[in-house]
């Protein structure tokens, strides 16, 4: 019996003495997790300062903050105007493109600019005349208007004057950019709109209003530059507006509502002081 236990104990002795693999020890988590995968909106072939994939990686985050702080960085612009005024040539200028020969024949352009010391992404839209059906869309979705005319052609003035009614009451609700652009400065001799005329026509519909030339590119990127100014500067604003109303709501009194009463009701009749102010400011797009 003696010799049958030292044989069972045997056994046990060895088995107990092997070395567990390593396979099977437990060692302690170490913090943070471990990645077995690229980060969300990089692809495995991602190569830091790979361009290409720059836009796409910034879009892809889940997260709340990241898709609100793309939402404030990337804005669509959409041209509008008669076939003819020059569109597709301000947006080929905007892209880069310097020559009709290198015209790639997209309707869709993306850039980023560096609008004082803040960088900002544009999608301008040159679709207005790739389909009429499409009109109702493209007045929906831009988070600003470019509305050309040429200076040699008095009927795309008049059609500029027709799309900022329609504009309005697509968007009447909301306060857009819309930037009156007369384009082809450069044909004097051919000039058939004023500069005055412009000015008058934006102060009236209360948008901003620069003469460009897509063919010596003048006034071009300070068109788009100015575009990013006006975006900011109305986003500022509606923020500004927000947080005023809903103070306002909380502690207005009866003395500040019939203070901001007259107010308005004096702005109203200085409507002419009004006209003078807007008219020198229309053709700043650094300013509201």
């Amino acid at each position: 019996m003696t010799l049958n236990t030292q044989r069972d104990k045997e056994p046990l002795r060895r088995r107990g003495s092997t070395p567990i693999p390593p396979l099977y020890h437990t060692r302690p988590e170490r913090p943070g997790p471990t990645r077995s995968h690229p980060p969300l909106g990089q692809s495995a072939s991602y190569h830091p300062g790979d361009k290409s994939l720059h836009y796409r990686a910034h879009w892809s985050s889940d997260s709340d903050d990241d898709s609100q702080s793309e939402s404030e960085c990337v804005y669509r612009v959409v041209l509008l105007g008669d076939h003819g005024v020059g569109k597709t040539s301000l947006a080929g200028i905007f892209a880069g493109i310097t020559e009709k020969d290198d015209q790639p024949g997209e309707d869709t352009y993306e850039r980023t600019l560096m609008v004082d010391g803040e960088e900002t992404t544009l999608i301008v839209m040159d679709t207005w005349e790739r389909d009429p059906s499409c009109h109702d869309d493209c007045l929906k979705v831009g988070s600003a208007y470019v509305i050309v005319y040429s200076v040699t052609d008095r009927s795309s003035f008049d059609s500029a004057a027709e799309l900022r009614i329609t504009l309005r009451r697509a968007r009447q609700a909301e306060n857009l950019p819309i930037i009156l652009v007369g384009n082809k400065s450069d044909l004097v001799r051919a000039r058939e709109v004023a500069v005055e005329e412009g000015s008058a026509c934006a102060v009236v519909f209360d948008c901003k209003f620069i003469e460009t030339s897509a063919s010596l590119q003048h006034n071009v990127s300070e068109l788009f530059e100015g575009v990013v100014r006006q975006i900011r500067l109305r986003r500022d604003s509606n923020d500004v507006t927000k947080n005023r109303n809903s103070i306002y709501k909380r502690k207005e009194s009866l003395t500040k509502k019939a203070r901001r009463f007259l107010d308005r009701l004096v702005a109203r009749n200085n409507q002419r002081m009004a006209v003078k102010v807007r008219s020198k400011s229309c053709h700043d797009l650094a300013v509201l």
